[in-house]
């Protein structure tokens, strides 16, 4: 069988006298060693004879682009081959400059081949996801470019390597992926949460003609659908037991109690947005606010125990000053800092819970969940549930209130069986 590979021809009558450097050529060994030259020339510092590439890091290649120059090797080595193994057992029957005429006439079809499709979509995930994370970052949405740089992190983790590019990342890779995970004894919803963000950057790159797949691997591939979790809804009672708890004022918990009870009593506010809250928000018996995840415009009436909730943190204050001592101003270079309060404020409410003798586990979310459900039990519709909560979608709204159609059915259950 011919053997063919790429070398650099460093034979004193080889050297370009001008230059100094040496061609690089394809050997080809069929009865007789035949070779084809290329018309790219280097030292023997600059070429790689074992990986038969170029070499980017020396300095006699600084003017050539070592990137396009070893791509086009490697697809003329892949035409070379295949073109070998396509005569197979005649090729006894070819001769040596036969087989170099056959060779080049390929190359000269320059074919549209999966390897050349490869070699002309370059972009990669972390070169394309950096962009659309320092997009958000300007925008002052930290959290959707954490989201993002997470679902690079775990492909990129997965694949071994700093780096993928878009081309590699195929239906056959996802699966492995998904599997890779599952086995490990990650949740599904771990996964989804990985590859969402994944899509998100893969997508954006074809729409931006970053990137033109030959195949778009998430039309083809179904992202696994996350599990229903637990819903974290507190009844009306519980709530009233942490509204009735007392602490010492100005003590962390005594904040912790005011905030869930604030968010609460603002239709399930997001902590978020709570503590962005300025003196300025306040007109009259309203309160104003925009919803960080989706920037549309709210505004709560100021009920009697909102109002003296809010009393104690509006003296001495100014209408740009923060209303809450927890603030956060938005801004992504803070958003590490709002992590870090989101977190205590959690931790807190795991001893406002157990002070309050509730078995549950209450977060933020929980708050926000629990208005949402406690609303849909008073007979108030999804519709104006989804409009107070400030949901782009009514089916966001929906799945809050999973948890609520199970309940009624279990009551409607006993009814009937006791």
């Amino acid at each position: 069988m011919a053997q063919v590979t790429f070398c650099l021809e460093n034979r004193p009558k080889s050297q370009n006298k001008r230059t100094g450097l040496y061609p690089i050529v394809l050997r080809v060994h069929h009865k007789k060693y035949r070779t084809i030259r290329m018309d790219i020339w280097t030292l023997p510092s600059g070429w790689d004879k074992k990986r038969q590439k170029l070499r980017r890091s020396r300095y006699v290649n600084q003017d050539l682009d070592c990137d396009a120059l070893n791509f086009e090797l490697e697809e003329k080595m892949f035409i070379a081959k295949r073109l070998i193994d396509e005569i197979g057992l005649s090729i006894d029957k070819v001769s040596p400059d036969r087989l170099i005429e056959l060779i080049i006439s390929e190359w000269d079809k320059n074919p549209d081949s999966e390897l050349k499709h490869k070699i002309n979509n370059e972009m990669t995930l972390v070169k394309w996801g950096e962009v659309l994370i320092n997009r958000k970052i300007a925008a002052n949405a930290p959290g959707t470019a954490t989201w993002l740089r997470g679902g690079m992190k775990a492909v990129t983790k997965f694949n071994g390597t700093d780096d993928i590019k878009l081309y590699d990342i195929t239906v056959t890779f996802l699966r492995n992926f998904e599997a890779h995970h599952l086995g490990k004894g990650n949740s599904r919803n771990c996964v989804s949460i990985y590859l969402k963000a994944v899509r998100s950057i893969y997508n954006s790159a074809i729409n931006e003609d970053q990137f033109v797949p030959i195949k778009n691997a998430f039309q083809h591939y179904r992202i696994p659908p996350p599990m229903r979790t637990k819903k974290r809804a507190l009844k009306k009672e519980q709530i009233l037991k942490i509204r009735d708890l007392v602490y010492e004022e100005g003590s962390a918990l005594w904040h912790a109690r005011n905030y869930a009870m604030i968010m609460f009593y603002c239709r399930g506010m997001n902590f978020v947005d709570l503590v962005k809250l300025k003196v300025q928000n306040i007109k009259h018996d309203r309160l104003y606010y925009g919803r960080s995840k989706t920037s549309d415009p709210l505004s709560v009436h100021i009920s009697e125990p909102l109002a003296k909730l809010l009393q104690p943190y509006l003296k001495d204050k100014n209408p740009a000053d923060y209303l809450f001592p927890t603030n956060y101003d938005g801004s992504s270079e803070h958003y590490e800092k709002y992590r870090t309060q989101r977190r205590r404020m959690n931790e807190r409410l795991r001893v406002i819970a157990k002070d309050a003798e509730i078995e549950e586990t209450v977060t933020t979310y929980t708050i926000r969940h629990s208005w949402a459900t406690i609303a849909k039990y008073l007979g108030v519709s999804a519709a104006l549930i989804s409009e107070a909560m400030g949901h782009n979608s009514i089916t966001t709204t929906e799945i809050y209130l999973k948890s609520f159609e199970n309940a009624a059915l279990d009551q409607v259950n006993e009814l009937v069986i006791l």
